[in-house]
């Protein structure tokens, strides 16, 4: 099996122990899978066949069992190859979401299975796809707003029974522009939501006003999906000086325990994600509600290993490969109907 990882360049990672895609392309590579690299500003097109130039990684003859070793032995060769030639194209590409990158995709998308699908990715790379989300009760969906009419934003806050609210911008991720608003500092809040929809050049941009849910103080959950189930979860701390809980802000990692709620939340959503070709997602859970789904580059495989003691990549990994022989055994099918349709 060859894969290919959209993602960020090779020399960029920092920090190897701590880096998921990382994590999936030494598991792939102690399997003897080929392996490629490639950043979205690399796809390109000649003579109509949507390529991409690549960073191949030399096979090891044994592969070091320590995922630092290995990033630090791996060498590399720079080669352009046809996308539509890897049985899995995988999405590690970090946000925000480039459309055109989208748009090189919906070319080779019948042809290569990707984690995750160009549909499902174009529909739910924001913010957008939870809040609207149907939930009528808000069961597992905190009531949410999204406009940038800022008269609009001023009136739900006003009318909401929560002291406290959330505000973060629509294409935000890592957990930047999250803010905590209260109804005690209205006199800060209209300058605030000028700043967040008016920009310098004279466009407005969209904004998230969500209820705030008691206990985010403490924390959220991230729960790892695949195919619809979830595979790992982990407790995330916010560091003393900031509420959010993201480690990329500070935030610590401790074990935590599926409840009812979030069981029932999973079970909720994991459907549609299937269904929409979201194979491989994150999800932020607080008080049991779902406040966002990352569909690009979900994080947290190796702090839940650490936590754990197990090993999430290797999940991932199978279903990649239960995957590829269900097409390779469709496409031999195919073939084989062809031939005796040719013959007989």
């Amino acid at each position: 099996m060859n894969v290919c990882f959209l993602m960020y360049p090779w020399e960029d990672i920092k920090s190897p122990e701590n880096d998921t895609s990382l994590t999936l392309i030494h598991e792939c590579a102690k399997r003897g899978h080929g392996v490629v690299i490639c950043t979205p500003s690399n796809l390109t097109i000649r003579n109509s066949v949507t390529s991409a130039f690549c960073t191949i990684l030399n096979r090891h003859e044994k592969v070091p069992a320590s995922i630092k070793s290995f990033y630090k032995r791996t060498t590399t060769r720079e080669e352009m190859l046809p996308l539509a030639g890897f049985d899995v194209i995988f999405m590690r590409a970090e946000p925000p979401l480039d459309p055109l990158m989208l748009n090189f995709l919906d070319s080779v998308k019948d042809d290569v299975f990707i984690i995750n699908s160009v549909r499902g990715m174009r529909e739910a790379n924001n913010k957008l796809y939870t809040a609207a989300f149907e939930d009528p009760n808000n069961d597992i969906i905190p009531v949410t707003h999204v406009s940038k009419n800022k008269n609009y934003l001023i009136q739900m806050i006003e009318e909401s029974d929560a002291d406290k609210m959330i505000l973060k911008p629509l294409d935000g991720f890592g957990g930047s522009g999250v803010i905590l608003i209260e109804k005690s500092a209205m006199g800060n809040i209209n300058s605030l939501l000028d700043f967040y929809i008016h920009k310098k050049d004279g466009s407005s941009e969209y904004v998230i006003l969500q209820e705030y849910i008691e206990g985010a103080d403490q924390g959220d959950v991230r729960i790892l999906m695949l195919n619809g189930t979830p595979i790992g979860a982990m407790r995330r701390i916010p560091g003393e000086k900031d509420h959010r809980s993201n480690v990329s802000a500070g935030g610590t990692v401790a074990k935590h325990k599926l409840n009812p709620q979030e069981k029932k939340l999973c079970q909720t959503i994991g459907a549609k994600l299937v269904k929409d070709g979201l194979y491989f997602v994150g999800l932020d859970v607080i008080g049991g509600k779902l406040v966002e789904v990352n569909v690009m580059s979900p994080g947290g495989i190796t702090y839940m290993n650490k936590v754990y003691k197990t090993r999430i990549q290797e999940k991932v990994v199978d279903f990649m490969e239960s995957k590829f022989l269900e097409r390779n055994a469709a496409f031999l099918r195919k073939t084989d109907l062809k031939k005796r349709v040719r013959e007989a």
